[in-house]
């Protein structure tokens, strides 16, 4: 990203026996010989604490993918992820509901302190765009009654702040919500638009659990072939999904130019929280340059472009992996890394804070 250096993390070690960064199992391996002692100090903190992370990347960067990953390394009953698109998506459901749009409306006249008449909140929650932001405040009193589901555990909060005035909020943002000792960090991840492009086109969602993956840059270790239809589909390999055919969400097939604006927000965001003092910050980029990667990356960690056949003698699906290369934001012939990599840069810079916390 153009005026922010983000550190390039080495994680290619010696007497690495590579991994299946596909396959679940595999993955928790991968970690443990990557990061094992940073995941045992994360552990080891989490005893008797807990912490707060709010991430801040473009559409796309992989926050939710990253969540997910840190919270099968860490363990899911310690950690969740935070999704405020999908609290709002949740919303949207309870006002069709005559019972629990009762629940909300009696929550929000309790606990909703603003500017705007409950009634016209309920209003804008009803006609809202998803081009539209909800007022700030609106938004900090839906958070605090969904964390109050959640108890206390880790939170990974993916989708606030998302403007500039919620940047101040989310200073004080654990205060309000109960978590006056906890740590809290602010976490930019850095991905190039060229990615970013790829990963909407192709991105995949698990219906039931939400996991995201991608059919051309990072698929699922099991995949179907459709021959009616004539496509690929990834089958999510999260143990606790019985093999639910993943779905493109609606509008991924434009990419990302109708998010341009959205982008540049985005961008500024991030550039406004890293200038922020007294808050700890994780920096984690998602590419690296072809030049330096012999030296700093494994050739498994690099994102491969996959390519699918159908065997029809074997009746199996047949995949195929090419190299991939982007141009990076500024122009740099670069590869995209793979999550994992970039989860153990995100675990190793997160142990050295709560290390010195």
């Amino acid at each position: 990203m153009k005026g922010i250096e983000f550190p390039i993390y080495k994680t290619k070690m010696k007497n690495d026996p590579g991994f299946d960064l596909s396959d679940p199992e595999e993955r928790l391996e991968y970690f443990d010989f990557k990061a094992g002692k940073d995941i045992e100090d994360i552990k080891e903190f989490l005893k008797n604490n807990t912490f707060v992370v709010y991430l801040l990347g473009k559409k796309s960067a992989g926050k939710g993918t990253y969540s997910k990953m840190i919270a099968d390394v860490l363990g899911k009953e310690n950690v969740e992820h935070f999704s405020v698109g999908d609290m709002i998506r949740g919303v949207d459901k309870e006002l069709k509901d005559d019972k629990k749009r009762k629940e909300l409306i009696e929550f929000l006249e309790e606990n909703y302190r603003g500017w705007i008449e409950i009634e016209e909140v309920i209003a804008r929650l009803e006609g809202r765009s998803t081009e539209s932001l909800l007022p700030t405040p609106l938004i900090l009193t839906l958070i605090k009654r969904e964390i109050a589901k959640r108890g206390r555990k880790v939170l990974f909060i993916d989708g606030f702040p998302r403007n500039m005035d919620q940047i101040s909020y989310s200073l004080f943002f654990r205060d309000l919500i109960g978590y006056r000792e906890d740590v809290d960090i602010f976490a930019l991840l850095d991905v190039p638009e060229n990615v970013i492009d790829e990963r909407i086109k192709y991105r995949r969602i698990c219906p039931e659990c939400n996991t995201s993956r991608n059919l051309k840059l990072f698929p699922t270790s099991k995949v179907e072939y459709d021959k009616k239809e004539d496509e690929f589909h990834l089958l999510c390999d999260n143990p606790d999904c019985d093999e639910v055919r993943m779905v493109r969400k609606e509008g991924d097939e434009k990419g990302i130019e109708p998010l341009r604006e959205r982008l540049d927000l985005d961008e500024k965001l991030i550039k406004q929280a890293f200038q922020l003092h007294g808050i700890p910050k994780v920096l984690v980029r998602n590419s690296i340059p072809v030049k330096k990667a012999e030296k700093c990356v494994a050739d498994y960690e690099i994102t491969p472009e996959y390519g699918y056949s159908w065997n029809e003698d074997k009746k199996e699906v047949e995949i195929k992996e090419v190299p991939w290369t982007v141009k990076d934001d500024e122009g740099v012939e670069s590869y995209s890394l793979l999550a994992p990599p970039a989860v153990a840069s995100f675990l190793g810079q997160l142990a050295d804070i709560l290390r010195s916390s």
